[in-house]
């Protein structure tokens, strides 16, 4: 299984820019998907959360501004960010609870991190 993360890059406080997450490989099922980040110096935290039936949770610092959504049927999350800010500079990170074909057994995987730098 892999989850391939995109849609990073260099933007202006104030833009917006939307991150994508694909899964792929023996996936049977993906239970809840979430985007972390982390800073330069400061620890992995918790972005937005969306289960499989589309509830969704956000950390207090981005509520109001950005988005978490889902396509299920391409076993894909994204994070659409507006309104971004300096502090919301770091390396993001998708991440899905994902039940494996064959197995059946549920994993927690991550994708690799995709850039986002916000300037003042």
């Amino acid at each position: 299984v892999q989850l391939q993360a995109s849609g990073g890059g260099l933007v202006q406080a104030g833009g917006s820019l939307r991150l994508s997450c694909a899964a792929s490989g023996r996936i049977f099922s993906i239970n809840a998907m979430g985007w972390y980040r982390q800073a330069p110096g400061k620890q992995r935290e918790l972005v937005a959360s969306i289960t499989s039936g589309g509830t969704t949770d956000y950390a207090e610092a981005v509520k109001g501004r950005f988005t978490i959504s889902r396509d299920n049927a391409k076993n894909t999350v994204y994070l659409q960010m507006n309104s971004l800010k300096p502090e919301d500079t770091a390396i993001y990170y998708c991440k899905g609870r994902i039940v494996i074909t064959g197995t059946w057994s549920t994993d927690d995987y991550w994708g690799q991190g995709t850039q986002v730098t916000v300037s003042s």
